[in-house]
């Protein structure tokens, strides 16, 4: 009878410790895997960013694809578009191209990308991953200058909720 108790205490704890492994990774990789099924597979809408901020298309954190098409910029292919954060929490934008992002408020201040790096270990299809703090309200996404004419993007809330606000 102790050994059959001893054997489950033993048991239960090496579930219980299985069980609190590296969230934050596995999590990333959960979220890896969302953006890189959207990227190949969709559902996909098409947007047709803006050079300036006025009037930059929306696009939003609904598990879809955004296929944005670049304009003609005076170093390349470039242009901006809105995302609305619906509550301030980290952000991971996917890319499936290497292209300078960068992100401001809708009044124009800098934010600041908090990881930045231009491929995933579990999908070939991300070249751009990019972890940012947003609080809540509107925010322009700038890409470019590129020679890319066409990016796909997609905007997932990161479940890491480790980093407080």
């Amino acid at each position: 009878m102790t050994k059959k108790l001893l054997a489950a205490f033993l048991l239960s704890t090496a579930l219980v410790s299985a069980g609190c492994g590296d969230d934050d990774h596995s999590e990333e990789e959960g979220v890896d895997a969302e953006a890189c099924e959207h990227l190949q597979e969709g559902p996909a809408t098409t947007v047709t960013a803006t050079l300036g901020t006025d009037a930059a298309p929306a696009i939003r954190a609904d598990h879809r694809r955004y296929d944005i098409t670049l304009a003609d910029g005076p170093d390349g292919k470039q242009g901006a578009v809105s995302f609305a954060a619906s509550e301030a929490a980290d952000y991971v934008i996917y890319t499936n191209a290497d292209v300078p992002l960068s992100i401001t408020t809708a009044s124009g201040d800098a934010v600041e990308i908090e990881e930045s790096t231009s491929s995933s270990e579990g999908c070939t299809d991300i070249k751009g991953r990019h972890v940012v703090p947003l609080a809540v309200g509107t925010h322009i996404l700038t890409f470019g200058p590129t020679a890319t004419a066409t990016v796909s993007v997609i905007v997932e809330e990161s479940h890491d909720h480790g980093h407080e606000h």
